[in-house]
């Protein structure tokens, strides 16, 4: 057996600007994420909608490279703004800004090509660094939001997990770990640290994971280890 790199951090350009729009048809939060993104050297707000039409409108016209995009909004919700964009050639990137109490769309979001999801009270420091993640391609979602989701939408039964640890069969051990690492809502840093492995090392892992599980994002990669009761 080869051994694994070791671990080695994703290559930043500090000197990167990221360009975000804020979708959000509350203008205290829009104003409060002004706020907080507009203290980073790193992070322009470019510009501010206040529904999904008015988002589509501005990215036409400003070119964001990450969307922080709210569920709940009059003419044109989140959702709807989110799968429309997924369509588009080289769309921005999506952080749907969410309550536990809008999971039910979450899932749907995901699928329709969001890269992560905030609460609304998450804490400023980790809001950056959520952008930074998804703006690098890094997929970023919450723990708490995905053990949230898990919960909501897993009714666990025999069948279940009988087929989850089939499906997690076909994975070699190192396969699982990462798996496992995945279903605990572990970035792809925190998994090379853990593991001792190098980020693009992670990154092939769960790319092949996507293959042999027959899934399309992390969130379904850890509804199956939960399935199977590996978490």
């Amino acid at each position: 057996m080869e051994p694994d790199d070791p671990v080695n951090d994703d290559p930043v350009n500090d000197d990167t600007v990221i360009k975000i729009l804020i979708v959000d048809d509350d203008p205290l939060v829009r104003s409060g994420l002004a706020l907080i993104l507009g203290g980073t050297p790193t992070l322009d707000v470019v510009a501010q909608a206040g529904n999904g039409a008015e988002g589509l409108a501005a990215i036409d016209e400003h070119s964001p490279d990450v969307v922080l995009m709210d569920i709940r909004m009059p003419v044109m919700d989140g959702l709807q703004a989110t799968e429309e964009l997924a369509a588009r050639t080289d769309p921005p990137r999506v952080i749907v800004l969410t309550t536990f109490d809008a999971d039910e769309y979450v899932m749907r979001a995901l699928a329709a090509g969001a890269s992560g999801f905030l609460l609304k009270d998450t804490a400023p420091t980790a809001i950056v660094d959520a952008i930074h993640r998804v703006a690098a391609g890094e997929p970023m979602l919450s723990p708490s939001v995905t053990t949230t989701l898990i919960q909501q939408v897993t009714q666990l039964a025999p069948e279940r997990s009988t087929a989850a640890l089939a499906r997690l069969d076909r994975l070699t051990e190192r396969e699982r770990e990462v798996a496992v690492a995945v279903g605990r809502g572990l970035s792809n840093a925190e998994i090379a640290a853990e593991l001792y492995l190098s980020v693009p090392t992670v990154k092939a892992h769960i790319s092949r994971l996507f293959t042999k599980l027959d899934v399309e994002n992390r969130v379904q990669i850890a509804l199956c280890v939960h399935d199977a009761g590996l978490e």
